[in-house]
């Protein structure tokens, strides 16, 4: 009798990688991507689920990919029955939700051509793991955030069940596994309501997160080791955990209008004698507060690059506030600041090319709002901070920069909820003259080194992402 032989086919292995509206999330991913096709011999599509046409900086981004990293936008859900109050983990949840017909629909068609080897969702795709399984795909989370914040959000079910009041209600702070204390009113935002759909949302996904295989997080061992160690920890029920960070966005060149502007001016600047101040891509303070803020700049004496937004109590009248179509874009800054200031400090409206900024042999210190990517780009570039967080799990960042890794000042808040400038002048004067800024510069250059290190080529993360690689890869041979 004929023993009939076996066809292996190799069908080219695929990475299905499913970002969060908006652009915090999709470049860390976009990264992370761009190592696996580059080094790995794999396949990416980003299928991007949507509740309208795609903005113009995700548009531009996905287009300016590398050919084997391919993308698919899914047919608009419509979210108008949800409250006009809905928070953004609401939204982002109930958009991947409702897309999952659609995603469907586009693994079938990629799985026509090539193997489908994993599915990697966002923090709050989680939901689309229920596809994964029809298709016998591999479910993976990418974490955008600290191993502090992934840390919290696996040990939240069971905070969930012990703790019954509000958790800023509680009067000590508390323990995230393998970080340092943080109190309740510094947890990220959708977790200080419980009554709020947002928290339901957050809870759902992290009690899906032990579904995945393997939780692959933008940081790295040496940047948080109390976090990252007890996350590798090998627990039943609990994924391997793939630190495989700093993944950002470092690529230079200048570029037109404030890119150039800015740049050249560093330029003329003295080494590492610059503060860039800026507050990341959706950050913006009140009247109040900007008034305070370029008070305490100008008593600091120290040189700044302040990159300026309207003020968030003012917006209604955009046109007024539009540097396209007013005279004086800056109006709202304090009477005489721009002339008393000028040679010493530079403002653009809206936006900076913030790696290069943050590169710039010129820039000292960074004033940001603690989001993540940006604390990444300080990292590698072994710039000192002032932490200043708004919203989403920046105090939480905020504090483990302060007071963990001990790379940033963080100005105190007065009883009115303004930073005062006094406070802003002495913290700012502090971090670019003071011993103690001294001190966190020496730290950032030692966190430098260990990034630098981490992506090398038999380095921690690059590790990390090859052991991910050959297990998608291995997936691809396929037996008829």
């Amino acid at each position: 009798m004929e023993v009939q032989k076996q066809e292996v086919r190799v069908a080219p292995a695929m990475v299905a990688m499913i970002p969060s509206p908006g652009m915090g999330h999709l470049i860390p991913m976009i990264e992370f991507a761009k190592r696996l096709v580059r080094y790995h011999n794999l396949e990416v599509t980003f299928v991007i689920p949507t509740d309208g046409p795609p903005s113009k900086a995700q548009a531009s981004v996905v287009q300016a990919l590398p050919k084997s990293i391919s993308h698919i936008f899914l047919p608009p859900v419509t979210l108008s029955d949800l409250p006009q109050d809905s928070q953004i983990e609401t939204l982002i949840s109930l958009t991947v939700l409702r897309s999952l017909p659609s995603l469907r629909d586009a693994f079938r068609s990629i799985s026509a051509t090539h193997t489908l080897s994993a599915l990697v969702v966002d923090l709050f795709g989680t939901d689309a793991f229920d596809i994964a399984a029809e298709f016998n795909v591999s479910p993976y989370v990418f974490f955008p955030s600290t191993a502090m914040a992934l840390s919290f959000f696996l040990y939240l079910p069971r905070l969930d069940q012990e703790v019954h009041c509000e958790y800023r209600e509680l009067p000590e702070p508390i323990n995230i596994p393998g970080s340092i204390p943080v109190y309740g009113k510094d947890l990220l935002d959708p977790v200080q309501d419980r009554k709020n759909e947002a928290y339901t949302w957050v809870l759902h996904h992290a009690k899906r997160y032990r579904e995945a295989e393997g939780i692959i997080e933008n940081s790295f061992l040496e940047l948080e080791p109390g976090a990252v160690k007890e996350l590798m920890k090998e627990e039943p029920g609990k994924p391997p955990h793939y630190p495989v960070g700093p993944l950002v966005n470092m690529e230079s060149g200048r570029t037109g209008g404030n890119g150039s502007e800015c740049l050249s001016w560093l330029d003329e600047q003295p080494n590492g004698s610059v503060l860039f101040v800026s507050f990341g891509s959706g950050g913006t303070l009140s009247s109040a507060q900007i008034n305070e803020l370029a008070l305490g700049l100008e008593m600091s004496e120290q040189r700044f690059l302040w990159v300026v937004r309207s003020p968030n109590d003012m917006v209604a009248n955009a046109t007024y506030f539009s540097a396209e179509s007013h005279a004086d874009p800056f109006d709202f800054l304090p009477k005489g600041f721009l002339e008393r200031t000028k040679g010493r400090g530079l403002i653009v409206p809206s936006w900076a090319p913030q790696p290069q900024v943050l590169a710039h042999g010129s820039t000292g210190g960074f004033l940001t709002h603690c989001g993540w990517n940006s604390i990444l780009e300080s990292v590698v570039n072994g710039v000192p901070l002032v932490a200043w967080p708004l919203y989403a799990e920046q105090k939480m960042n905020a504090v483990m920069l302060a007071h963990d890794i001990n790379v940033a000042l963080r100005p105190r808040v007065g009883d009115d909820g303004l930073v005062q400038r006094q406070e802003i002048a002495s913290v700012v004067k502090c971090l670019m003259e003071g011993e103690e800024g001294k001190k966190l510069r020496y730290r950032m250059k030692d966190l430098k080194e260990a990034a630098a290190k981490a992506l090398a080529e038999n380095g921690s993360s690059t590790n990390h992402i090859s052991n991910l690689a050959f297990k998608w890869n291995t997936k691809s041979t396929v037996t008829n």
